[in-house]
């Protein structure tokens, strides 16, 4: 038997301004947060990456889109997930580092974001955010390999954070999640059963089922704990979502605002959001002309005419990135940024769309208080394992891992700040 659960969002608890975020209730000095971004049609290489590397790199083309943020972020180029290979398909391994995404035995892993959800998710209404612009493919998985469907739509985020239900609303919500706590109790019986009947490989993989039931037993209890406390009030309208999915831009804009809102509010402190190119029409935005979809423009072939289409797109995408750490510069939490305290990893599952290459995949990583402004370069052949970029998030995070997939330590070159 099969089940699948719905779960309610878990609502945000103590009010907000704009330009301040909530300080914490959780006991932690300083709370870090991540918000992972997967553009998973990438950028053109030979406009990102810059030419020479360290603390005096001269920017790239795309780079001088961030030049006003040049400290407060690090560009990363020879990165890449060993053995994470299939073109497209990647993309659900890029915050797992699962290998071999596209073979017919391919079975995911948990993702950044899950496993710092299981260490901190407690702390928080929300122990995650799973986000998506064009399509449902998800960044989060849990530990048994379950993809967390993605929220598309940035005015239902908006609601399920700010919007206070009625009190019979709020019952109807409790009621789902003691239901859902039987359904569980009833699936975990009839296991328990048929494991008396199971070889010792089957009786470990159903163990580790019974672990995946186990967490998610905790998190309805703990939905249950916060479904009658308040919502936060912020002063912000709710969004209107863009009518179309060629506003590609404009989505991914909502969504970033809405990472910021959910931070400042404290409401979770892992957000993931995946921007599916693949699943875009042509593009409608701001001074360009487009006339392709998203995914027959990354195929360039080096024609002109596409190439230039998909600069144009790119350029798009980091004056986005840039409004986003504006804003998150631009808010105080106890005499630091919420910049200071949020790392921003922005990235592709492709370092070459046109070729589907998987490796040398454009990375930034900005904010959470690591020493920044430079470009850390390894070997663009040989490439050095980015789930050591992993570790070192979180570390930074406060969670003691020494590793993570295949990582083999902490990202070489990056520092934290005192």
């Amino acid at each position: 038997v099969g089940v699948t659960l719905s779960l309610p969002f878990q609502e945000a608890m103590t009010p907000a301004c704009t330009k301040t975020a909530r300080g914490s209730t959780s006991g932690d000095a300083k709370p870090r947060r991540m918000l992972a971004i997967c553009n998973n049609l990438g950028v053109l290489p030979s406009h990102f990456f810059p030419s020479d590397n360290g603390f005096d790199y001269t920017p790239s083309h795309y780079l001088s889109f961030l030049e006003e943020f040049r400290s407060d972020f690090t560009v990363f180029s020879g990165v890449s997930h060993p053995n994470v290979d299939g073109g497209h398909p990647s993309d659900i391994s890029f915050l797992t580092a699962a290998p071999h995404p596209a073979s017919s035995s391919f079975r995911n892993s948990i993702s950044l974001d899950q496993h710092i959800a299981e260490h901190i998710g407690v702390h928080t209404r929300f122990p995650s955010l799973a986000l998506a612009v064009n399509g449902s493919s998800s960044l989060s998985w849990t530990g048994s390999g379950v993809a967390i469907p993605p929220e598309q739509s940035a005015s239902n985020v908006f609601r399920q954070l700010f919007l206070q239900g009625t009190a019979d609303e709020i019952e109807a919500k409790i009621s789902e999640i003691d239901t859902g706590r039987s359904i569980l109790d009833a699936v975990a019986r009839q296991a328990q059963q048929l494991q008396r009947s199971l070889g010792s490989g089957d009786r470990d993989r159903l163990e580790q089922y019974f672990e995946s039931v186990r967490d998610l037993e905790n998190r309805l209890q703990a939905s249950r704990a916060w479904e009658r406390r308040p919502k936060p009030i912020v002063d912000e309208p709710p969004p209107i979502d863009p009518s179309s999915s060629a506003m590609f831009i404009q989505r991914v804009e909502l969504m970033y605002r809405m990472a910021r809102l959910a931070f400042q509010t404290d409401s979770t402190r892992a957000i993931t959001l995946m921007q599916n190119g693949v699943a875009t029409p042509v593009m409608r935005i701001r001074g360009a002309t487009i006339t392709d979809g998203y995914h027959n423009l990354s195929h360039h072939g080096k024609a002109p005419d596409k190439l230039a289409q998909l600069k144009a797109i790119d350029e798009w995408q980091m004056r986005t990135m840039a409004g986003l750490l504006t804003e998150l510069k631009a808010v105080e939490e106890e005499g630091e940024s919420l910049l200071d305290r949020t790392m921003v990893l922005y990235g592709s599952n492709l370092g070459d769309a046109n070729a589907h290459s998987t490796t040398n995949m454009p990375i930034v990583l900005a904010g959470g208080g690591f020493r920044h402004g430079q470009h850390i370069k390894f070997d663009t052949t040989n490439n050095y394992p980015l789930p050591n970029l992993f570790v070192s998030i979180l570390e930074r995070m406060g969670i003691e891992s020494n590793i993570f997939a295949t990582a083999t330590g902490t990202m070489r070159g990056l520092e934290m700040k005192s």
